[in-house]
């Protein structure tokens, strides 16, 4: 189905194999405008992979870039933007990737789906999405504010309030912060996490995928 898109993207990459998951490019829009984000560096390679698109894949690409989902330890939403912003579309694709055996299906997001959507989305991943990486990134608002660039006042207390939410919904809930941005104190996420109940995982700086 490749070449149905546009010229401009011949080479799109709509699926990418790291690790034994098969991770899928949702879109390149994005809720934030992370100062660390590669495509603000003019990078859009991740190991490898271009990940620039001037169109979003469609349903039936996603599904196709899959494959047969049994053979993969997960198959994960992402790219380099915010797949929740499709939300319908990705949620069709992983109501059938799971029905043709997907072990697991998870979405690395931002958070801020409920402050998008101006609703708890979060009931509607039931049964269809297992795990959620959310980006927390900061462990208060002004420093958030200050790496993360939200398009959207009240972003990171929404983000919070999504994980909270999330946690009756989706069986695994994590939250990563990226050690090495100035002021960003690793600890205090990890607290934040647990006093969530939900997970909490370090990334690192410069170090995608």
């Amino acid at each position: 189905m490749q070449q149905t898109a546009n010229h401009h993207d011949a080479e799109r990459v709509v699926g990418y194999t790291l690790h034994g998951r098969r991770y899928l490019n949702v879109t390149n829009r994005c809720t934030l405008r992370c100062a660390f984000c590669p495509k603000f560096n003019k990078t859009w390679d991740v190991q490898g992979y271009g990940l620039r698109m001037h169109a979003d894949p469609t349903v039936a690409e996603m599904i196709e870039a899959v494959g047969d989902p049994a053979q993969w330890d997960a198959v994960v939403f992402c790219g380099l933007g915010e797949p929740t912003l499709r939300l319908e579309d990705i949620l069709e694709v992983a109501r059938e990737v799971k029905a043709r055996g997907a072990r697991s299906v998870r979405i690395n997001t931002d958070g801020l789906a409920n402050l998008v959507h101006d609703r708890d989305v979060t009931p509607e991943m039931a049964g269809c999405i297992d795990a959620l990486s959310i980006s927390l990134n900061a462990q208060d608002e002004l420093t958030y504010e200050r790496h993360c660039r939200p398009k959207l006042p009240g972003s990171h207390a929404a983000l919070l309030d999504f994980a909270r939410k999330a946690r009756a919904h989706v069986p695994e809930v994590t939250l990563t912060a990226v050690d090495g941005l100035a002021g960003v104190d690793i600890a205090a996420c990890e607290a934040i996490a647990r006093d969530l109940g939900v997970g909490f995982r370090r990334r690192v700086l410069d170090k995608v995928g």
